[in-house]
């Protein structure tokens, strides 16, 4: 295993993470609402939506984490190309800067499993 593509991974988990914390323990908390850009009426207006999308945000975290344990290329490979996938649909749809913080870490972890 490359050590740079097991950081950059370790990286795209912890953000991972981060945001699972954001996103179903933070929510409507002054980090949360400035995070998101969102008004307290409509971050507890959808609580319950970004409190299952964190749930999605620990699965992929786990995911490479668990991949990176067992050495498991595949598995990594497959869970960064999920983040890399969630990060463009996110600049599409909700922000460009959502590649940036999510799309573009999974595609540089990506390129250095590739290098391996």
């Amino acid at each position: 295993m490359s050590v740079v593509a097991t950081v950059l991974t370790l990286l795209v988990a912890l953000l991972h993470l981060y945001f699972l914390v954001l996103e179903m323990f933070l929510w409507t908390r002054p980090l949360g609402l400035k995070t998101f850009r969102n008004t307290r009426e409509k971050a507890e207006a959808t609580r319950v939506l970004a409190a299952n999308q964190g749930l999605y945000n620990g699965f992929l975290a786990v995911g490479l984490l668990y991949g990176i344990a067992t050495g498991a290329r595949e598995f990594v490979l497959f869970f960064l190309a999920c983040v890399l996938v969630a990060g463009v649909y996110g600049a599409m749809t909700v922000n460009r800067r959502i590649f940036f913080v999510q799309g573009l870490p999974a595609l540089l972890a990506i390129a250095a499993w590739q290098i391996v």
